[in-house]
């Protein structure tokens, strides 16, 4: 069976791409967020992406991706995001070509966010049903290497107060939530909580892509 042509541009960005043997200062980050009707991957749909690109300890603020679609319902995430039925009908761009265009602009990125595991999966649920095909990008989940970090002493445990909520890292590194709840607004904000933890993790030795890409896993 044919690839999708979504699927080939996609899968062409990989040829080569990142090794996770090798060190991360040079690989380029893309920090993303999404904000969806609701919390079940398989039903819920995305209601917006927002991402930015890091690279060489820098938000490139001209790397950037924002974008919201139509949604049929108002549900209760509404009071979450703030985007209505009515708004996104009359501004949101249609799910496929927005999905085009995240792809295009993500590439082989590697793919930062807080409990990022659900944002991949109801990417991968959309993506799955568009083009038949689910992301392959590495991804540094910003809550397992806090984990990691606070492993290896290298946070203040009391200052954090183990609170390791995307406010709670905020709080901890001074950094103003701004647009909280906002896909975009919470993409830049874990952005800025990344370069925070990419600082620590290069005192503590961690030098490879491969250890920040790493689940955090408690022993047992």
């Amino acid at each position: 069976m044919s690839k999708h042509p979504v699927h080939e541009a996609y899968a062409a960005h990989f040829n080569p791409t990142w090794d996770e043997a090798l060190g991360w200062e040079n690989a380029r980050f893309v920090v993303l967020d999404t904000e969806s009707t609701g919390f079940d991957p398989k039903r819920d749909r995305i209601v917006s992406i927002g991402a930015i690109g890091v690279m060489y300890y820098e938000l490139l603020l001209e790397d950037t991706f924002d974008v919201f679609m139509p949604v049929a319902h108002n549900t209760a995430s509404v009071t979450l995001h703030g985007i209505t039925r009515e708004y996104s009908v009359e501004r949101g761009v249609p799910e496929e070509p927005a999905l085009r265009a995240f792809l295009d602009y993500l590439s082989d990125g590697v793919i930062v966010g807080h409990h990022i595991r659900h944002d991949i999966a109801i990417l991968n649920s959309a993506i799955s049903a568009h083009f038949g095909f689910e992301l392959r990008n590495m991804c540094v989940d910003t809550m397992d290497l806090t984990l990691r970090l606070a492993e290896l002493g290298c946070l203040d445990r009391d200052r954090a107060n183990h609170d390791y909520t995307l406010d709670g890292l905020a709080r901890l590194f001074r950094i103003r939530p701004a647009d909280r709840h906002t896909a975009a607004g919470d993409a830049f904000i874990t952005g800025q909580i990344f370069l925070k933890l990419l600082r620590l993790a290069k005192r503590a030795g961690l030098l490879r892509l491969g250890q920040l890409t790493e689940p955090y896993e408690t022993e047992k």
